[in-house]
């Protein structure tokens, strides 16, 4: 025996014992149960405590078992002796050379005895092993055989499987495993068993018990076969004929319902049989055809030997198993997929359209039909598409090439050549019929010609991984739609907004019971090819890392070009190629999105339309889609120009068109009720003899002079003027459009949460005070350290701006202290970022130099320490509110200038002064005027040396 160890040992009532690897429950009273939880609490690892058998109500057994505390429960049982539950591990045995010292012992009670662990002695002997393994077999076919359930069928074969292949060392292990699984075993021999601590001894007591149990089996078995067969034969008769009527019944039943189907119109397949029915003609259809998709796949490919490993396997499992089920779907999954390799899913119809001449008119013609302005996006995309099309057309020079020269790739003669040669040589012998022969053994087969090639998916252009980042309603998805229509390649589109599992990207793993793969390749499934076009859309709402694993981690080997090629999902495990598919993915911000995310990925940003785009994406788009929604035509209604300006300036404010196509679609339904109740009152069907209106009937009528039981009228064009009738008071004023010149007022330039450019007014005021600065409007940090960047400027050049007499007077304080209360309107919604930098230091400078900045001007740009001017983000759409907002004179960053060439629209840049600074003085000056502010710096100092 080992050392000896002082163990808390929990005592098991008769007749529980736990033998090792088995798991076992059972209750405690209060006061055992507070003392294990109190030995769980201050154990850092997980508590491992020893049992022992109490073999009456007083004495234990001098073996035990070392168990480790899986868990400890208090139950909900008003009875003190169940008020804790307690699950427990068997691991090894255990020895306790003096059981009466702490005598007597009561049941499920917590003592502490002196415990030792067996030597572990050799392996055991050849002859106990085979002894061991004839019996626990012949058992485990009895058990099999015995019992009705398929499940615990299947759980004695895996055993009687895992028996043929344990090691000899792991034997007594196993006899473990299988005694400790045996319900049916008496307390003695499970208490001898216990103390066998001895391999051989206890193959050998396992072996007996084996023996015993496999014994009872059989008298059992033969029991119950002479009872049956000593039924009586009235017995017999009468269940016969009981079973005979069921069948009867069941016949007559099935010959009325085919009768009712085929009399109502036949709804039932050509063969006869129901769709709904299974029989065993379409199982072997089905599994026909997982066959042939098998056979189609290239060989040697991975995708291949894994398909026809998983298929063998098929093949040995019985159809009733669980695992049989399991393999069929993964087979159905395996053969599913596109694989490019694979000769089930060749398709010519997009090779076809590229080779077409006028596949990029075709393509630039699509996209201008689907979408309106976008110019960036469009020129990235016909680009794509134009390496698309070279790739494919070298390719088939190149396989044309080597088609006519008869030479594979490496310069060797291709087998066609050299059998044709040998052809050719033995019909000169044979006479006639040798240029037949040669014609036949030069011409591949049908099905080398329809075998796809090897290396033709290496010549295939990557797929770009494109990023659309813009606000909601821009046209991100729609644009992927377009792309896969102008490529003629199929759709899919995958929400990861809200997405918390790895496993929805990559699948779970084929042990989980119901797995299945992600939804990367469910797309390429739906899709049928393998060079579809993706959307992820939403990709900067997937959730974050956390016990699920993180799912943005699991799109980088997916959104990745030099590594999709061999993307592994959990469930297929196999590599699959991902590199022929065009990724597109949409976004509303960067923010939240990963940096090695973005890495991969292409960015396009969608910005705001201007209101020029948004009419005419009304009139060409939203207007045509709400009057085929609503059962109307362009006959029925047309809105005026000034009334789809009004809708979209003063009804919707976004940077994108879905609250305007609202706002249209509540037009069209109010003008669909018109309509609806003119033709009820007039039976007029007809909308080219409705009469027309004339302005003043129209004005009566709204002004509710017309006269009662004249008829009702119908007007078709919809004015500005009926817009507060129709859609209700605008949202949406002209605040921003009355504006007042006065001392410390400057309006920066802002973009607002919906994606909308817009002025915001800085207002300043000074206070008596402690020359303090106060910061209101729920600014963030950076803006209020912009506001403290500004005042420190303005103090730091007080004296050039002739504000302070002496270069070492704060203006806060020199001749009054006073505060500078700046503030921010609408306080209710939140501010940040540093682009108000410039316009809060004008904003400063006009409150001390009593100068004013005209109502004409707006600007927009950080501000540094020494007064240099930074760049900012949001140009185009600062720029389009500000000209909404009729101003007329822009200041921004030098280093933006390249932004209002490339985004701002010429029709734009022509109507406003843009001017780009680069330092403050800059920008006073044009904030100003030339001449306005006096700076002392221009006066020439003389020093004197007297």
């Amino acid at each position: 025996m080992a050392g000896s160890t002082l163990f808390p040992v929990l005592t098991l009532p008769q007749p529980l014992v736990l033998l090792p690897t088995a798991r076992l429950q059972t209750f405690l009273d209060e006061p055992a149960g507070l003392k294990l939880v109190e030995l769980v609490q201050r154990s850092d690892a997980q508590l491992v405590i020893g049992t022992v058998p109490c073999t009456s109500t007083s004495e234990v057994y001098s073996w035990g078992t070392g168990a480790r505390i899986v868990r400890v429960v208090r139950t909900v049982a008003r009875s003190s002796d169940k008020a804790f539950q307690v699950t427990l591990h068997g691991l090894t045995r255990l020895h306790y050379p003096d059981i009466h010292s702490g005598a007597p012992f009561s049941p499920n009670d917590l003592v502490e005895l002196v415990a030792e662990r067996p030597k572990a002695d050799g392996p055991p002997s050849q002859e106990a092993v085979a002894a061991f393994r004839a019996a626990a077999t012949k058992l485990l076919e009895h058990l099999a055989q015995d019992t009705n359930q398929q499940s615990r069928r299947d759980v004695y074969v895996k055993i009687s499987h895992m028996l043929e292949e344990v090691s000899d060392d792991r034997t007594p292990w196993m006899a473990d495993v299988i005694v400790a699984g045996m319900n049916k075993l008496d307390y003695n021999d499970k208490l001898a068993y216990l103390s066998a601590a001895a391999v051989n001894d206890r193959l050998r007591r396992a072996t007996e018990l084996f023996v015993k149990q496999a014994s009872i089996s059989e008298v059992t078995k033969k029991i119950a076969q002479s009872i049956d067969e000593s039924l009586s034969k009235q017995q017999k008769e009468f269940f016969l004929r009981q079973q005979l009527a069921a069948i009867q019944r069941e016949l007559q039943a099935l010959t009325r319902s085919s009768g009712n189907i085929n009399q109502d119109g036949g709804a039932r397949a050509p063969g006869g049989l129901s769709e709904l029915e299974d029989p065993e003609q379409a199982e072997a259809e089905d599994l026909a055809d997982i066959k042939n998709k098998i056979e189609a796949m290239a060989k040697d490919s991975e995708e291949r030997k894994m398909a026809i490993r998983e298929w063998k396997r098929f093949q040995r499992i019985p159809a009733g198993s669980v695992e049989h089920g399991v393999i069929r779907n993964y087979l159905e999954w395996l053969t599913s997929i596109p694989w490019p390799t694979s000769s089930a899913f060749t398709s010519s119809a997009s090779s076809d359209k590229l080779r077409d001449r006028a596949f990029l008119e075709n393509a630039r013609k699509q996209l201008d039909e689907d979408h309106y302005g976008l110019e960036k996006i469009k020129k990235r995309l016909i680009e794509y598409l134009a390496v698309v099309r070279l790739k494919q057309l070298q390719a088939e020079r190149e396989t044309s090439l080597e088609a006519s020269t008869g030479d594979t790739p490496n310069g060797a003669p291709s087998p066609q050549r050299i059998e044709g040669a040998e052809a050719k040589q033995e019909g000169t012998k044979d006479g006639q019929g040798a240029s037949a022969e040669t014609v036949q053994s030069t011409k591949p087969s049908a099905a080398n010609q329809q075998r796809p090639r090897r290396g033709a998916t290496n010549k295939a252009v990557k797929g770009p991984i494109l990023l659309f980042v813009g606000p909601p309603g821009t046209g991100k998805t729609s644009l992927g739609q377009s792309i896969a229509r102008a490529l003629d390649r199929p759709f899919q589109r995958i929400s990861l907004g809200g997405v918390r599992d790895e496993a929805e990207i990559r699948g779970h793993r084929r042990t989980y019971v119901a797995s299945g793969p992600g939804s990367i390749v469910q797309a390429l499934r739906k899709a049928g090819r393998p060079d579809p076009v993706i959307l992820l859309d939403e990709i900067d709402k997937i959730g974050q890392s956390n016990f699920h694993g993180d799912p943005a981690a699991a799109l980088l080997e997916v959104l990745d070009p030099e590594q999709n090629h061999s993307f592994n999902d959990h469930y297929i495990n196999v590599p699959i190629d991902l590199s022929q598919v065009l990724f597109i993915c949409t976004s509303n911000s960067l923010e939240t999105i990963s940096a090695p995310l973005l890495d991969r990925c292409e960015i396009v940003h969608l910005s705001g339309y201007t209101y020029d785009e948004k009419l005419h994406i009304a009139r060409k788009f939203l207007l045509p889609k709400q009057l085929k929604a609503n059962g109307l035509t362009p006959e029925h209604v047309a809105i005026t120009q000034p009334a789809l300006l009004r809708i979209a300036t003063h009804y919707t404010r976004e940077a994108g068109v879905r609250s305007l196509e609202r706002a249209i679609g509540a037009v069209v339904r109010y003008k669909a009720v018109e309509w609806a109740e003119y033709v009820d009152s007039t039976g007029n069907y007809d909308i080219a003899r409705v009469p027309s209106i004339t302005s003043g009937e129209q004005a009566s009528e709204a002004t509710g002079d017309a006269i009662v039981g004249a008829g009702k009228t119908y007007k078709r064009v919809v004015e500005e003027h009926e817009l507060e009738t129709i859609l209700g008071i605008a949202r949406w004023d002209e605040e921003e459009m009355h504006r007042e010149e006065r001392r410390g007022l400057v309006y920066g330039l802002v973009v607002t949460g919906m994606g909308e450019g817009g002025i915001l007014p800085i207002e300043t005021s000074a206070v008596p005070g402690s020359g303090q600065l106060k910061l209101t409007g729920s600014l963030g940090e950076v803006i209020k350290e912009s506001g403290e960047l500004a005042l420190s400027w303005v103090k730091s050049h007080a004296y050039d701006l002739y504000i302070t007499k002496l270069r070492s007077q704060d203006p806060l304080k020199v001749p009054d202290p006073i505060d500078i209360h700046l503030h921010l309107p609408s306080g209710a919604v939140r501010k940040d970022g540093p682009s108000a930098g410039i316009a809060m230091t004008c904003a400063f400078v006009s409150l001390l130099t009593g100068a004013c900045v005209p109502t004409n001007v707006a600007m927009t740009g950080e501000i540094t320490l020494r007064g240099r001017v930074g760049p900012v983000g949001g140009i185009k759409e600062k720029v389009l509110g500000a000209h909404r907002a009729r101003i007329t004179k822009v200041i921004l960053p030098w280093a933006n200038r390249k932004d209002v060439e490339h985004d701002v629209p010429p029709e734009i840049r022509a109507e406003m002064q843009f001017v780009f600074a680069r330092t403050m003085e800059e920008v006073l000056e044009a904030a100003f005027g030339k001449g306005v502010l006096n700076w002392r710096r221009n006066m020439v100092v003389i020093e004197s040396r007297l």
